[in-house]
């Protein structure tokens, strides 16, 4: 099998590299080992909210100068201020032109409620979710509808970061026939299985009748997302008869908006000619030079995959991109140079809410995103994403945007090797 470029890694960033690739003429491949990241999403992605040393950021673009001075080796750092910019401003423009719309740029972060009615800054939150920025929310007072006995959505936290931003809110709960099926079962009872009754189109009258019942006196309706997974019309179906807005608030994973943005971006990139190997894994590879020629999966066994280009984006330890012993943190594929602490005991702090050392360990890579070999860059290797070196995605809330970020740094860097690179800019 021969590829132009072969995608290690089925999450935000294999997609959004394997997507960009495609849409300039090349046949790509992903080999994703089954569920990503993404089934944890939670319908914001994250660009820079906090620099290393804990100063919150407010505007992300005009923080490099400084992020470079306490984190030389971080990705962002790595693509220089101007490219990172670049990609920052124009990432909402590639979700908008795959038909994905979302709210916020790259110059002023806003905030958003998480499930656990946290307030936290982002960069772009998905269209239907709600999002504000400090002293700009229009209403006074929202109605938190949830549905009976569904633990993954908890009103009274949702009212309470309501309530801080300056809104009244009141909590109401209704049920529909058809749930007491599923609510038998509590592993059931989730947001994407709850989806399918609500999506129904013979349920659609009960539900703008008992979510304007409950909504009476507010301006506003505040929903789990648990709604809209099959038909991306229903919602602003609602929101037309119901005369108000109505906002999503996400669920604790996994998510409806995760699920179904993987599912999204998956279809996208096949329908574009790209192949996906659902439940395949990468084992090793032949490397002659400074070039990968072979790549080998679990599936395939000894059938090589050859490609011109290889972009590693397998993640970080959650899916097993890196692995750990006793002793020493390491890259099981191509078995490349990885950045860690020595001693161990300095891998981690004992307070969990605390900095952990080990969520910024990851992959070598040069300023091309180059993966290294025993000080080496390979010259077709490419690593992008949650296994690249040098940053914190928690404490720095900046995984997402390192993800998709360095994703179409890479599918650059590969587009212009291949002399068929046209800027980004052109997406309108």
């Amino acid at each position: 099998m021969k590829f132009d470029t072969v995608i290690i890694g089925g999450g935000l960033t294999g997609l959004i590299s394997g997507i960009r690739l495609m849409q300039k003429g090349q046949k790509c491949a992903i080999i994703s080992s089954g569920q990503s990241a993404l089934h944890f999403f939670s319908g914001s992605f994250d660009l820079l909210n906090n620099l290393p040393d804990g100063t919150p950021v407010n505007n992300p673009e005009a923080s490099l100068l400084e992020l470079s001075k306490q984190a030389p080796n971080h990705p962002y750092v790595k693509m220089g201020e101007s490219k990172f910019t670049e990609l920052a401003q124009k990432a909402k423009s590639f979700l908008t032109e795959i038909g994905i719309k979302t709210q916020g740029c790259s110059h002023k972060n806003h905030y958003r409620i998480t499930p656990m009615g946290m307030i936290k800054p982002t960069w772009l939150t998905m269209s239907n979710f709600a999002f504000f920025e400090v002293g700009k929310f229009p209403w006074k007072k929202a109605a938190i509808i949830n549905i009976e006995g569904f633990l993954d959505f908890n009103p009274d936290f949702i009212s309470e970061a309501f309530e801080k931003i300056g809104v009244e809110t009141s909590i109401a709960y209704f049920n529909l026939p058809e749930l007491n099926l599923i609510r038998k079962n509590p592993s059931e009872f989730r947001s994407t299985n709850l989806s399918f009754v609500l999506d129904k189109e013979v349920n659609q009258d009960l539900l703008v009748k008992i979510l304007s019942e409950k909504s009476q006196g507010c301006e506003l309706i505040i929903f789990p997302d648990c709604i809209g997974f099959r038909n991306a019309d229903l919602l602003p179906g609602l929101i037309n008869r119901l005369g108000k807005p109505i906002y999503l608030i996400p669920t604790f994973p996994p998510s409806l908006v995760g699920v179904s943005t993987q599912l999204y971006l998956k279809d996208y990139f096949t329908k574009l000619g790209g192949v996906f190997m659902l439940g395949d894994n990468a084992t090793h590879a032949d490397i002659e030079g400074n070039q990968v020629t072979n790549l080998y999966t679990l599936n395939h066994g000894n059938i090589p995959i050859s490609a011109k280009n290889v972009i590693l984006s397998s993640g970080s330890f959650f899916s097993q991109g890196l692995l750990a012993d006793i002793k020493q943190v390491y890259e099981p594929v191509f078995d490349l140079d990885t950045d860690y602490l020595t001693d161990r005991a300095d891998w981690y702090n004992s307070n969990l809410f605390e900095k952990q050392n080990y969520q910024q360990f990851g992959v070598k890579t040069d300023k091309n995103f180059h993966g290294i070999k025993n000080d080496t860059p390979i010259d077709n290797l490419y690593v992008a994403g949650a296994i690249l070196s040098g940053f914190n995605p928690l404490k720095e809330g900046c995984g997402a945007g390192v993800s998709f970020l360095s994703a179409l740094y890479v599918a650059e860097q590969i587009l212009i090797k291949e002399k068929t690179y046209e800027p980004i800019a052109q997406y309108k």
